[in-house]
């Protein structure tokens, strides 16, 4: 054998030894076949000496070659230990048979029913108690006293005390079939207790350890939306302030402006250019009125709400997003579908969230269509579809995960939020893209139904989603 292929077959061995080693019955047969392996060779080592440090053998020649025979079984039963396996593991009690017949003849052909090698009866009875069943040791235990009954037999009784050695010979191997049969098993429950112990360690260990990442990662998502939340106050707030301001001016100039137009014999140049400072200051005016009224501080309260309305009203809020202007957004929401049950506000910032996604993914003179249809006779589709560069299907499994975001400077909760919000108005988000033609987002929410137009308040909102503001 070449040194190459003396180092394959020792890889083969380690790797069976360590796949062997995964599970607690071999790993037992494994611990078990180490003891065997050495009770083995301790025999033949042990028979060769009595061999040579003894006189008066039937047939020396006889027994050295018997025990040339073990060494060569225990030669094989030793590569196949060291391969994780064990040799004639499917015939226990063929290997026992022979075992018996193999004790016996070495007996007979040393110094008969008085030799020393009636007591490897005894090694291999607890070889077999070690490595199987107590019903296999048993099995082996009845091999063994017949072969010494037979030698008995053969070679003949000289007296009582040979007889009352025999009986004693047969009760020890009867004691040691039992007791190491015994210390097997308890042996091999402790092993497998332990590894059931152990396993539900780890099971405790992994569903530790999968609870504390998912505390901490819901911890996280609630710090953000706070520190998102204050932020958006804030801004309220300030925008609140400013529109304050700018009012008070704004009025005081509009007075002035209705006192010069009232003036008598004025020309026309003077008229038209008072005419387009006060058009001019009711556009200033609407703007404001559009800052306080996206300022305010967010609803908690479900209504009946007309999807058209709330469109409309973000239509008019995206006017002021630069990048706007250069998309085409058509809007085709009819203002007779039935109404749904929502809190506006969450509502509004679930389209507004949609619409700059769809403006952030699209190029200039990009297509955004919003649409609204009866899905069936009580629920509503929402439908918002834009023609941009659509989602990578390797990003489409993780939309609506918190956190994710293929936005340079996005924070990766608009989606997010804006399924969570569907999933508590009771309704559902998904969405169909086509990398490089386009994504469509479909909402679907129950309508309210025509015998309860009454305005719905009081409703249980989750605490988490209260005063949510537009998250990009």
């Amino acid at each position: 054998m070449s040194i190459t292929n003396l180092r394959q077959f020792w890889k083969h061995i380690a790797q069976a030894a360590r796949v062997a080693a995964t599970n607690p019955a071999n790993r037992w047969e494994l611990a078990a076949g180490r003891i065997i392996v050495r009770i083995r060779w301790f025999g033949i080592v042990m028979g060769y000496l009595l061999v040579e440090s003894r006189s008066g053998l039937a047939n020396p020649s006889a027994v050295r070659a018997f025990l040339a025979l073990g060494a060569g079984y225990a030669s094989l039963d030793t590569a196949w230990h060291l391969m994780g396996e064990v040799f004639f593991k499917r015939l226990p009690l063929v290997v026992s048979l022979l075992e018996a017949v193999f004790i016996g003849l070495l007996c007979y052909h040393d110094t008969g029913v008085g030799s020393p090698f009636r007591w490897y009866y005894l090694l291999s009875l607890i070889c077999v108690a070690i490595r199987y069943s107590p019903r296999v040791a048993w099995a082996s235990w009845c091999f063994d006293a017949f072969s010494l009954g037979l030698l008995a037999a053969a070679v003949g009784l000289s007296g009582e005390n040979q007889k009352t050695e025999i009986v004693m010979t047969v009760v020890m191997m009867a004691w040691a079939t039992w007791a190491s049969s015994a210390l097997a098993g308890l042996l091999k429950s402790a092993i497998f207790e332990s590894d059931r112990l152990n396993q539900e360690l780890r099971n405790s260990s992994d569903e530790l350890e999968a609870r504390v990442s998912e505390r901490s990662a819901a911890l996280r998502l609630a710090q953000a939306r706070v520190i998102h939340q204050e932020k958006m106050a804030a801004f309220g707030l300030l925008s609140a302030g400013i529109a304050h301001e700018i009012g008070n001016p704004m009025a005081a100039i509009s007075s002035l402006i209705q006192i010069l137009r009232r003036r008598k014999n004025q020309d026309e140049y003077t008229s038209e250019k008072l005419g387009l400072i006060d058009s001019q200051l009711q556009r200033i005016s609407r703007t404001v009125r559009e800052l306080v009224k996206f300022s305010r501080p967010a609803t908690e309260v479900v209504n009946q709400i007309i999807v058209a309305d709330v469109v409309d009203e973000a239509l008019e809020i995206l006017k002021y997003y630069q990048r706007t202007g250069h998309r085409q957004i058509q809007n085709h929401v009819e203002r007779d579908l039935p109404a749904i049950r929502a809190i506006r506000d969450h509502l509004m910032q679930l389209i507004l969230n949609l619409v700059f996604n769809a403006i952030d993914a699209t190029m200039e003179k990009g297509l955004i269509l919003i649409e609204a249809q009866m899905q069936s006779s009580t629920r509503l589709q929402l439908k918002i579809t834009d023609n941009g560069r659509g989602i990578r299907l390797v990003d489409q499994c993780r939309m609506f995960q918190p956190y994710f975001t293929t936005k340079p400077n996005g924070t990766g909760l608009g989606l997010y939020v804006c399924h969570q919000i569907v999933a508590d108005l009771g309704g559902t988000m998904r969405f169909e893209s086509t990398e490089g033609a386009g994504t469509t987002f479909y909402l679907e929410f129950p309508v309210v139904s025509e015998f309860r137009q009454a305005e719905i308040s009081g409703v249980a909102v989750d605490p988490l989603i209260r005063n949510r503001a537009m998250v990009p």
